[in-house]
């Protein structure tokens, strides 16, 4: 065990993802990956799945760093609820950041937030804790990301622009200057948003963006 080992909570997709871009950073050491018993022992990029959720209080005694590797497309509630147990446990979420990306001097990242290759962070933007910003994505200055989104591969989020916590930001979207997007908001891909959004947990798509579920629709 060194300073610098790290554990991947979640396997998948996702996980391979952060794996590269870990290894990309050359910072973190990662020592295994936490997913379902039944994947005990297999192993994900050379990386060894060693735990279940069951071990975290005991593997949070061993290992001081982790990053939380599932993914986020219509459901922030796994990403969360694993983030504030182990954060309970005293566990330190480092900041995960690919150097093949533009990251601002001058840009505030927020703990456990992995940004992904060629992404653009502008100056003045402010992104929250346990954030995705997927392959590409660019964040345009002075814009504010909340805790536990997903801004995903290509989207853009222009300038002044404030997407509030556990919002899902679909491929390739587009929100203009200066709009404003409330909680637990799904666009979907290519959705191109040009007013702000004030009520929460409502999903978009299409360009211009409308309207398919709401908070009052029964799913």
């Amino acid at each position: 065990m060194t300073k610098n080992d790290i554990l991947l909570v979640g396997g998948g997709g996702h996980c391979k993802s952060v794996i590269d871009v870990i290894q990309s950073e050359g910072k973190y050491n990662i020592v295994g990956i936490i997913d379902k018993k039944e994947k005990l022992g297999e192993e994900i990029s050379g990386h060894k799945i060693i735990g279940t959720d069951d071990d975290l209080e005991l593997l949070a005694q061993q290992f001081k760093h982790f990053v939380i590797t599932i993914g986020f497309i219509k459901n922030s509630e796994p990403r969360i609820r694993l983030f504030e147990r182990l954060k309970c446990l005293g566990a330190i979420f480092p900041v995960i950041v690919s150097p093949k990306g533009y990251i601002s001097s001058n840009s505030k990242i927020g703990e456990g937030t992995v940004v992904m290759h060629n992404t653009v962070v502008n100056s003045g933007s402010v992104i929250g804790q346990n954030c995705i910003i997927n392959t590409g994505a660019i964040i345009e200055h002075d814009a504010t990301i909340g805790n536990h989104c997903h801004i995903s591969t290509s989207s853009i989020i222009n300038g002044d622009c404030a997407i509030s916590d556990s919002c899902f930001i679909g491929s390739g979207s587009v929100i203009i200057h200066g709009v404003s997007i409330a909680s637990n908001t799904i666009l979907g891909a290519g959705a191109v948003i040009t007013k702000s959004i004030q009520f929460s947990n409502q999903t978009f798509v299409g360009n211009p963006a409308r309207l398919i579920k709401g908070i009052n629709d029964v799913k």
